[in-house]
């Protein structure tokens, strides 16, 4: 059992029920599972979360929904029918949280709005998690991660040599989306638990990501600059991406003086002391010294250097190598969890699973559910259904 195989339940007791889909959603109630909380994950029957179908897959399933659901339950409901909306929100009735990530009205639509619930379950936290959120000119549009960083100025931060937007190959908007519906929804259980009051969290992804970018605001209104902090852009020698002998890239970031002290010194080059902030440009020679010096030594080597000198240099791992890092290794921030269905999937730790501190119960992380798999366990102990109700349900498709 590795240090994270088990899991620090410190939301120990507290249910909730997920309508989300694909991945900010799914991601948020992954961190409250790794945290302890129940997962009820409320899925269509037959075809399941769109993210099982999409992209790779391992064994006929989804890789993004592989990675993004352990430690939860799978249930199906048909909200198409009306028998399957009654049932969906007598399950949500009985949830502490309730999340959904549906166009603004369709949950209203389908009966287990917000305002229906409440109703009957007053100290409920509901969390609705779009792309632009319940109110604005965008609330009615469909969007992904990529039009989300693009609206909200993140996008334009990440570009070429060219001057051209990058196309990241990882969905920060969806990810720093679903943590912040997951912040939000922690910050209302403690609410909840001083006042005993529920809340309702209109969380945008997009509004997420804007907030991200105050440091940026506050520099275009003072300098009518838009590109952020001028010295962590890229624009000095001692906070740079530098290349490598065989082609691979190592991250330097001395700002300190100490640190770029340590780094020129390490290399024998105490003259270039003086121009630790000096420009990362051409007609810099200290710059083309520093790009030739980088260019002598492989990728390897300079990674043995950034361990054994301390001037904040990092190398730019790809996902591979990351796993085998010492960090990782020693800290077991990569897992893995055995599956019947699936065999080993490898597992990164969320941050907010707390692996490691403050345990207060623990049990074996919990593989992925397969669709349906909990529908009987939790039909019958959480609605006291019957077995024969279940059974009759399931043959009229309603679940």
């Amino acid at each position: 059992m590795s240090k994270w195989g088990m899991v620090y339940l410190m939301l120990n007791g507290i249910r909730v029920v997920d309508f989300s889909r694909y991945l900010p959603g799914p991601y948020a109630t992954q961190r409250l599972a790794d945290m302890g909380a129940e997962v009820i994950k409320v899925e269509p029957p037959k075809t399941g979360d769109p993210a099982r179908s999409v992209g790779d897959h391992l064994n006929g399933t989804g890789l993004v929904y592989l990675a993004n659901n352990r430690n939860k339950k799978s249930v199906s409901i048909n909200l198409k029918e009306p028998a399957g909306r009654e049932i969906a929100f007598q399950l949500a009735s009985k949830a502490d949280v309730v999340i959904e990530g549906f166009r603004p009205g369709v949950a209203d639509a389908l009966g287990i709005g917000y305002k229906s619930l409440k109703q009957i379950r007053p100290n409920l936290v509901y969390c609705s998690l779009t792309g632009y959120g319940q109110t604005g000119p965008l609330r009615n549009l469909g969007g992904h991660d990529l039009n989300y960083m693009a609206l909200s100025g993140v996008l334009s931060q990440l570009r070429d040599q060219e001057g051209r937007p990058v196309q990241p190959g990882i969905q920060f908007a969806d990810l720093i989306g679903g943590i912040a519906a997951c912040e939000a929804i922690l910050a209302s259980l403690v609410k909840k638990q001083m006042t005993g009051e529920g809340s309702y969290l209109d969380i945008s992804i997009t509004d997420a990501m804007i907030g991200m970018m105050t440091g940026h605001v506050m520099i275009q209104q003072v300098t009518g600059k838009g590109s952020g902090v001028p010295q962590l852009g890229g624009s000095i020698i001692s906070y740079f991406i530098y290349e490598t002998k065989d082609n691979r890239f190592v991250s330097l970031g001395a700002l300190e003086k100490k640190f770029w002290e340590n780094f020129c010194r390490a290399v024998g080059r105490e003259d270039w002391i003086a121009d630790h902030f000096s420009p990362a440009a051409e007609n810099n020679q200290t710059f083309l010294d520093i790009k030739a010096l980088f260019k002598t030594r492989t990728f390897a080597e300079w990674s043995q250097f950034s361990l054994e000198v301390d001037c904040c240099m990092a190398p730019v791992l790809d996902t591979g190598e990351m796993i085998q890092h010492p960090h990782v290794c020693e800290k077991e921030l990569v897992s893995n969890i055995q599956s019947n269905e699936w065999g080993t999937m490898f597992q990164t730790a969320t941050s907010a699973g707390g692996f490691g501190v403050w345990q207060l119960k623990s049990v074996d992380t919990a593989p992925p559910p397969v669709l349906s798999q909990h529908n009987r366990e939790v039909f019958q102990e959480v609605l006291n259904a019957s077995p024969e109700q279940v059974e009759e349900w399931e043959r009229r498709g309603i679940i």
